[in-house]
């Protein structure tokens, strides 16, 4: 793998400074952020990179066999399904960083919940739900919410029923 990703920008490099020639020059001023911009942007890949590494070798380790034959269907195509992936978790994490994005804080959690528990307490909060008609859109939620726990279950335990057993009887 490592030694066709570079061949591969290698030949996405040339077939740009080819594109490059070809098109009329513009006068360009010269300016001190162009080399930092090229440094972060070669420091931006070599990072993307890494990160498609790590993320095809845990793949490869947690699907297993499962994670060898999808591997094998994607074909050639595999390499840069996982470097745009990588690309986009790291475009996505300096979205995060530059807009100073935060998960909610531990009092917005509280409040939250002690709004919702006020509601399930509260006997005439249920009959208006009751009335309203929202009692199967709220089983729904309730229903998606278990599903969802129950495959989280069941990936977690890497097996459909129980749990693997460590010893052979």
């Amino acid at each position: 793998m490592r030694s066709s990703l570079p061949l591969t920008l290698l030949r996405q490099s040339a077939t740009r400074q080819a594109l490059r020639q070809r098109a009329p020059r513009s006068v360009r001023f010269s300016s001190t952020n162009t080399e930092a911009a090229q440094k972060k942007a070669q420091e931006t890949l070599a990072t993307a990179q890494a990160s498609a590494e790590k993320f095809l070798a845990s793949a490869k380790k947690f699907l297993g066999p499962v994670g060898e034959k999808a591997g094998q269907l994607l074909g050639s195509y595999k390499e840069p399904v996982f470097y745009n992936l990588a690309v986009a978790k790291e475009v996505v994490k300096h979205v995060y960083h530059a807009e100073r994005l935060q998960p909610p804080s531990l009092s917005t959690f509280k409040e939250v919940y002690q709004s919702l528990w006020s509601q399930v307490t509260n006997p005439a909060a249920l009959r208006s739900l009751a009335q309203s008609g929202q009692v199967a859109q709220v089983g729904i939620y309730g229903l998606q919410a278990y599903g969802l726990f129950k495959i989280g279950e069941i990936l977690g335990r890497r097996q459909l029923v129980g749990y693997p057993s460590s010893s052979h009887h």
